[in-house]
């Protein structure tokens, strides 16, 4: 699991300016995945996000892959850029 800093983010989201805002809506990712990207974009661990849906670290690794298979991408670092390419999350500050 690599994880990004927000400050990271922002200079990529910056960089790169906001993309794919039609492929992740072409996702359709459930309302459940939507949320574990948001934490995933938050920075929060698999272990982190079960502790905060109250769900088991299996239960957010089945999530956590089907976000990177809808979105067609390789890893969690991905997805999260996606999320912030497409203004699907807001990088903060």
């Amino acid at each position: 699991e690599s994880l990004l800093f927000p400050a990271a983010i922002r200079r990529l989201v910056g960089a790169y300016g906001r993309r794919g805002a039609d492929g992740l809506r072409a996702a359709r990712l459930t309302q459940r995945e939507a949320e574990v990207l948001r934490l995933m974009a938050a920075g929060l661990s698999n272990p982190e996000i079960a502790v905060r849906l109250v769900v088991g670290v299996e239960t957010v690794k089945t999530h956590v892959g089907n976000v990177l298979a809808k979105l067609g991408v390789r890893d969690r670092t991905q997805a999260v850029i996606a999320a912030y390419e497409s203004g699907f999350v807001v990088p903060a500050g």
